[in-house]
Order: C-alpha cells, then structure tokens, then sequence
C-alpha cells in the first residue's frame, strides 16, 4: 500500500481507458496508490464507481498500482477472490528505458 502514484501523469481519459482490454491479474500483485477509500472520490463522475465495471492500473518499473477502482479490488477481496480483471496500462512498455530512468532519478 502505498499513498500516492509514483510513475508519472499519463494524461488518459476515461475513453482511453475503455480502450484497454480488461485482464486477471492477481490481487495479490496489486499496489494500491490510496491508504482510505474516501466516498467522495468513490463517487466522482470520472470514477470507476458509475462507469467502468474494470478497475484501472498502471504497470510501473514492473509493479502494477491500482489507480482506481478500489472498491472493486476490495469487494473482490471480501469475496476471497483471488484474482480481478483489471485494465492496465502498461508504461514500462510504452516509455523507452532512458525516460524511465530520468523520470526515476527525479525522485
């Protein structure tokens, strides 16, 4: 758990998002970038809450942070789910290595 993203702004909007098919990941590779499930981000027009029924998570220096849809990672888990499907974006392939690395050390 961590609280906060700690990859860079990838600027995608919901629609970018839908574009990303959904996959299972395991729940227990999941990092979440939030310590509190704050109802009033739950609840925010840009939230997986009233749109997307897949959580969304970046792939970051081989991490995968869930960035939102926690209460569905969380009703998963209450389930005893193992695994979720989830859209990932994955920017460790879509920034070349000598970004990554600049982006890191800015840290």
């Amino acid at each position: 758990m961590r609280d906060g993203r700690p990859y860079p702004d990838h600027g995608f909007s919901t629609r970018d998002w839908a574009m990303i098919p959904p996959r299972q990941i395991r729940m227990d590779t999941l990092v979440t970038t939030k310590r509190e499930l704050a109802l009033d981000t739950l609840l925010a027009d840009d939230s997986t809450f009233f749109g997307d029924l897949f959580p969304h998570a970046v792939q970051w220096h081989g991490e995968t942070y869930l960035e939102d849809g926690l209460h569905r990672a969380l009703r998963a888990a209450l389930q005893q789910r193992n695994v979720i499907h989830v859209r990932v974006l994955d920017l460790d392939s879509l920034m070349p290595a000598a970004d990554q690395d600049t982006t890191a050390s800015a840290r």
